[in-house]
């Protein structure tokens, strides 16, 4: 549940130390190592009609000292059992871990953001932890030097350095305990300022500050905690912030005068508590959108971001919880939501229009674009000149650019009929990530587009003129990475083939040059089907798997899924799973209801009390995956972070026999508790997502399918390795519970393992400890097929 914030830690300051100590010889291989049986402390409980009893609730009580020392014991018997398990796979762990780290761009750099006269750009220095924020005027460095290079930052013809350090955050890191996260940052429009919020792993919440980037000194105020969100004002003179209350939930906006020792001003305090409040400011600077939202109702007000302690104006409400995203460009303001229409709700985001000096109240707004059934608006940016739009035809990404402004006075226009440019795309695109497009004047806009047979790419397209540049993509087949700075581009290595492309046309603009885009569709194959559920709605399924390597019904496969959300699944190349790949290991993608991609009533469809569609569309796909011998019938696993992982655990729990392995990922497997009684706050939108129990029909439905609730017993399960951390938004508690009743349950079969894997709080920060995670994940993988 994304909305959950990283729970108590505390009490696993000694767990978090025997992670590190020295690992203990590993048994000798005929001692057959023996899973740890915590103790059972039965609790009964009642709701509603329905009473339970769980045996393990013991490991949540986070106040009881005792139960917290068990729960210690038993986490360091866990944690031997794994090194115990696993110890025969040293050697294949080294291997994949030594493939996985080859992959990682030498070039720890993010490509240079040009905004105004500046490049901004973080890179990683040598023996650092940790990146730097940098930047330099792009008048003096028109090509972009090598950060690689120790003159990186130093001008030889000028003698002067053009390099300027913003943060380093290694030496944020000492500010906060030797870990460096950072939430928000946001430049000032006039470039004097930074506001970044950083997260204090001691007292669990976001630190507020603000840097003078001439000086690099920090200002004496705003120092502000729990801050949520940031937008500037005045030009640079004043900032606007949102702070979470207790329970995490956004409820007042203040705003600070930069330089000032006055109090900031309190602009906003909503005392609901089922009411969130999310400010943003529009790309060019003029207001600060102000968003609060609940279940019921749905609102946007405007402040003239010259004057913002001049009150707020309602310019959009709706009926129930919606996405709104408020823009303004020459006179009008531009709403891009999922609102319900005329009473009847929407499946998809749609453009709206109103002027800015509307009179009229409540304010009209007008549809931009006219229904097309074969175009669904994802999302939009602007610049000062265009207006850029990304869409899906069927299942197919597309991306076009339409010139401003709009036409007034004509309504709602068929997109068609503006004339678009489609730019050019890769195949099997499965994902379109704009920005961030910081410079609103600029006719160059950033987009990062993703395949499951593609590393990243991240694009410039010039919209004045149709020309596009790969700024940065990995290029996996000869472990390196291609970095284009300043003003080198892709027409350097085919200006002829790409001047070729003809880009203002209606029709499909993919580029089939694979290797324009470093595709990697002749050596791994993707391919999409649509698998027929229980009910008979069809789910799409992306498989991948190597040409070289696929042996007809003989592969083993690895299925992921998320349905949560309303998501996207995550379907980009990830180099990690390439050593997956190259030992003939199909990986497949479910998207399932719950998830993205297909809109609101997709969504809609696998949440709360449809909750169970999710995990039955997950499970025909792996028997699709099976019955067309796509993967060998005894040698499937199931892949699930977080929500996802609530999806596999309740599908094994429904067809163990499905699946000879599962990797869950700090999933979701206490439902029951977990939404009943809170030990972390939730908000409107987990009780929306998952269930309310107050309600009977939630109840049962989550009774259902909570993967802990609903274990079988005296069945063979699959072989699971769960990877739980002390910085997860899930308690390890949920983990633990979930291994030990399994365990007491099922049938065991020591060749099929059930085990934690408990991660350290910096994995995320650091990607070589992610590779050694993946390899111990697909280590386990490995062993358990080949068993």
């Amino acid at each position: 549940m994304r909305h959950l914030l990283k729970p108590f830690r505390h009490h696993f300051r000694r767990l978090r130390w025997a992670h590190h100590k020295a690992q203990k010889p590993a048994p000798t291989p005929s001692a057959q190592p023996r899973p740890p049986r915590p103790p059972q402390k039965p609790e009964s409980f009642t709701f509603h009609d329905h009473t339970w009893e769980d045996p393990y609730n013991w490991m949540s009580k986070l106040n009881d000292k005792v139960a917290m020392r068990h729960l210690d014991m038993y986490m360091e018997q866990e944690e031997k059992y794994t090194e115990a398990v696993m110890s025969g796979t040293d050697r294949l762990q080294s291997k994949l871990q030594s493939e996985m780290a080859s992959r990682i761009a030498s070039d720890l750099a993010t490509p240079p953001l040009r905004w105004g006269p500046w490049l901004y750009y973080r890179r990683v220095e040598e023996g650092k932890q940790f990146p730097v924020l940098c930047r330099r005027l792009a008048s003096l460095n028109d090509e972009f030097i090598s950060h690689k290079s120790p003159s990186s930052g130093f001008d030889f013809t000028s003698g002067k350095r053009i390099e300027q350090k913003l943060i380093d955050y290694n030496q944020e890191s000492q500010r906060y305990g030797g870990y460096a996260y950072e939430e928000l940052s946001e430049v000032s429009p006039d470039h004097r300022f930074i506001a970044y919020t950083m997260y204090d792993k001691e007292s669990d919440l976001f630190r507020l500050s603000v840097r003078n980037l001439n000086s690099g000194a920090l200002c004496s105020k705003p120092k502000a905690e729990r801050v949520s969100n940031l937008a500037w004002a005045k030009d640079g003179q004043a900032l606007l912030y949102v702070v979470t209350d207790e329970n995490k939930r956004p409820y007042r906006i203040y705003c600070s005068t930069i330089g000032s020792t006055d109090d900031d001003v309190l602009i906003l305090e909503e005392p609901d508590e089922n009411v969130y409040v999310n400010i943003r400011h529009t790309k060019n600077f003029q207001f600060v959108t102000v968003h609060t939202f609940s279940t019921t109702s749905s609102k946007v007000f405007l402040i003239n971001a010259a004057d913002p302690l001049s009150g707020m104006n309602l310019v959009w409400e709706c009926e129930g919880i919606a996405h709104g995203i408020l823009e303004h460009h020459q006179g009008y303001l531009y709403l891009f939501t999922d609102a319900s229409k005329e009473g009847q709700s929407t499946n998809y985001h749609f453009l709206l229009r109103s002027p800015l000096d509307s009179s009229s109240s409540p304010r009209i707004w007008e549809n931009v674009f006219a229904n097309d059934k074969d175009w669904v608006f994802e999302d939009f940016d602007f610049s000062h000149t265009h207006l850029v739009v990304i869409l899906k035809e069927g299942r197919n990404f597309k991306l076009c650019s339409v010139t401003l402004p709009l036409p007034a006075g004509k309504g709602a226009v068929h997109l068609k009929e503006l004339h678009p440019q489609f730019l050019p795309l890769p195949k099997y695109v499965s994902q379109i990530s704009p920005g961030p497009n910081y410079d609103y004047h600029s006719s160059v806009m950033r987009f990062t587009i993703s395949s499951p047979v593609m590393p990243d790419a991240v694009v410039d397209y010039d919209l004045s003129n149709g020309k596009w540049n790969i700024i940065q993509q990995q290029n996996i087949l000869h472990e390196r990475t291609r970095v284009l700075y300043g003003t080198t581009s892709i027409e350097s290595i085919n200006e002829e083939t790409i001047n070729s492309k003809p880009l203002n046309f209606i029709t499909d603009a993919n580029s089939d040059d694979a290797q324009l885009w470093n595709d990697l569709s002749e050596f791994y194959a993707c391919e999409q089907y649509n698998v027929s559920s229980y009910d008979g709605v069809l789910v799409p399924l992306t498989v991948v798997y190597s040409r070289k390597n696929k042996k007809e019904d003989q592969n083993p496969g690895l299925l992921h899924v998320h349905g949560a959300y309303g998501e996207l699944l995550d379907k980009r190349w990830r180099s990690e799973l390439k050593s997956l790949l190259d030992r003939g290991w199909t990986i497949a993608y479910a998207d399932v209801r719950g998830g993205g991609g297909g809109g609101k009533k997709w969504h809609h469809d696998g949440r709360c009390t449809k909750k169970m569609n999710s995990i039955k569309d997950y499970i025909s796909c792996a028997k699709f995956l099976v019955d067309k011998e796509i993967v060998h019938e005894n040698k499937l696993a199931g892949w699930g972070h977080s929500a996802g992982g609530l999806v596999v655990a309740s599908a094994i729990n429904q067809s163990p026999y499905l699946f000879k392995a599962a990797i869950l990922k700090v999933p979701f497997l206490d439902a029951t508790n977990t939404l009943l009684s809170p030990i972390l706050p939730l908000t409107a939108a987990d009780y929306e997502e998952f269930g309310y129990p107050g309600d009977i029909d939630d109840f049962h439905a989550i009774r259902d399918y909570s993967p802990y609730d609903s274990i079988q017993k005296d069945v063979l399960y699959p072989a699971v390795m769960i990877s739980s951390s002390f910085n997860t938004r899930f308690g390890v508690w949920e983990s633990a519970k979930w291994i030990a009743r399994v365990r007491e349950l099922t049938i065991y079969d020591q060749n099929r393992p059930v085990l934690l894997n408990l991660t350290t709080d910096i994995v995320e920060e650091n990607r070589y400890l992610q590779c050694k995670e993946s390899a111990l994940e697909s280590a386990f993988l490995i062993k358990v097929m080949e068993s």
